[in-house]
């Protein structure tokens, strides 16, 4: 069978690309050129704009997206420009596609399978390839047709609607297995998932959520070492890397990294992504990464802020790290942006200014509700020695005669489940 029911590939690779949107009232923030964003999703794929255009609507024309007499402006000065491909700022309807690409004969892709095409390039780990791959055949799904050219005709007349649409249709049968197939191998990626991080349990953890290229990476790198790849990218990071942090003190904690997210953010992608967000879905503490020098800094805020609700992590506790404080024009502007985004701490992951108070903070945190005990219980007990290394953190471990006197630090429900478990333990003074 021809290979139509993959995912395509943009290989926006030296392609001279001519953006264009309609700007409806809800898109309408003041201070922004509405196609500076696709740019630069454009040039993280490897495109070079041709040129711009938008439109102002209440709603994009449902047929043809643009008004007829704005859609021909489009495709004049995309032929002007000598585009190669016209790059719409929305997702776009099979139908709205179609319209464009006929008006401007040119091809015609929408601001998902942009995005969608840059995840596909920095993808590294099977994980992240299957996730890619998931989200493109969701979306490739519903536009299936168009990809069969050779059906043009398709219900045009008799003898070709029959065969056509029976094909089209044997299509829609595998690609809907290759998802069925790639869901189940997700599926049992995200249940390992859980159980690996339910083994971290004991240990405090916060994970970095953020707008791309807010500086996470370079965040993580700051605080713990990491060597974490940092490029002045967009999605450079799909895939979660976790670090340990250790403390003057001996004590520890684990900050994680994860995908970045953006406005308009595919649902493809934020489903496909699940498994990947399971470390900030089982963080003690989320940390919000802003880009304080931003002039969008508040939207983009808001945009981390709808995806989190969306994956139901909004109700984490969250703390706001306000990066690229060396690059704020002027201490005003970080003021005021404190004052919206609260509770904050505002650090240069550069510099290195401001992490020690972040660092501290999160200290705290992890100190925060455990409790200080002395357990007596034999020595020979090794399914308690087994959760309690896994649900505290356990300081010295002594031997008197046949008992074992270990000294931790735990919240009150984790020393309920250990004095739940069958035999005797004492739970001393300390």
């Amino acid at each position: 069978m021809p290979d139509r029911t993959h995912a395509k590939e943009i290989a926006l690779h030296r392609e001279r690309c001519f953006l264009c949107s309609v700007v409806t009232p809800d898109r309408n923030i003041i201070g922004e050129d509405p196609l500076e964003e696709i740019a630069r999703l454009v040039d993280t794929a490897g495109g070079e704009e041709a040129g711009r255009m938008t439109q102002r609507l209440d709603r994009p024309a449902s047929s043809t997206y643009f008004g007829r007499g704005k859609l021909a402006e489009v495709a004049a000065a995309a032929r002007a420009a000598e585009a190669d491909t016209i790059v719409v700022d929305d997702d776009l309807s099979p139908k709205q596609l179609g319209a464009v690409e006929n008006a401007c004969n040119r091809k015609v892709i929408d601001r998902n399978e942009v995005i969608l095409d840059i995840f596909q390039s920095n993808a590294r780990t099977h994980q992240a390839k299957l996730q890619v791959e998931l989200a493109q055949l969701q979306y490739e799904l519903p536009r299936l047709a168009r990809k069969w050219t050779h059906l043009e005709r398709l219900g045009g007349g008799i003898g070709t609607r029959g065969p056509g649409e029976s094909q089209i249709e044997t299509d829609r049968r595998l690609l809907r297995r290759k998802i069925g197939a790639l869901r189940r191998g997700l599926d049992g990626i995200e249940a390992r998932k859980e159980r690996e991080v339910s083994t971290r349990r004991a240990v405090f953890s916060a994970c970095l959520v953020g707008y791309t290229n807010a500086g996470k990476s370079s965040l993580l790198n700051r605080t713990t070492g990491a060597g974490a790849l940092v490029r002045d990218r967009l999605f450079a990071t799909l895939d979660t890397l976790t670090r340990r942090l250790e403390f003057a003190d001996g004590s520890d904690m684990l900050i994680s990294d994860t995908v970045g997210f953006i406005r308009r953010l595919p649902h493809h992608l934020v489903a496909s992504f699940h498994a990947t967000l399971e470390e900030a879905a089982k963080a003690d503490i989320l940390l919000q990464v802003t880009d304080a020098a931003s002039p969008l800094a508040l939207v983009e805020a808001d945009a981390v802020d709808a995806t989190l609700r969306e994956l139901g992590m909004d109700a984490l506790p969250r703390v706001h790290v306000l990066n690229k404080v060396d690059l704020v024009p002027a201490p005003g502007a970080l003021e005021a942006l404190r004052a919206r985004l609260s509770p904050s701490f505002a650090v240069s992951a550069l510099t290195g200014e401001g992490v020690d108070e972040l660092l501290a903070h999160l200290r705290e945190r992890a100190e925060a509700g455990l409790r200080p005990v002395r357990l007596r219980f034999p020595a020979s007990d090794g399914r308690r020695f087994a959760l309690l290394n896994e649900i505290a953190r356990v300081g010295a471990t002594e031997y008197d005669a046949a008992d074992a006197v270990v000294t931790a630090r735990m919240d009150a429900a984790d020393l309920e489940r250990l004095k739940k478990l069958p035999g005797q333990m004492l739970v001393e003074k300390t």
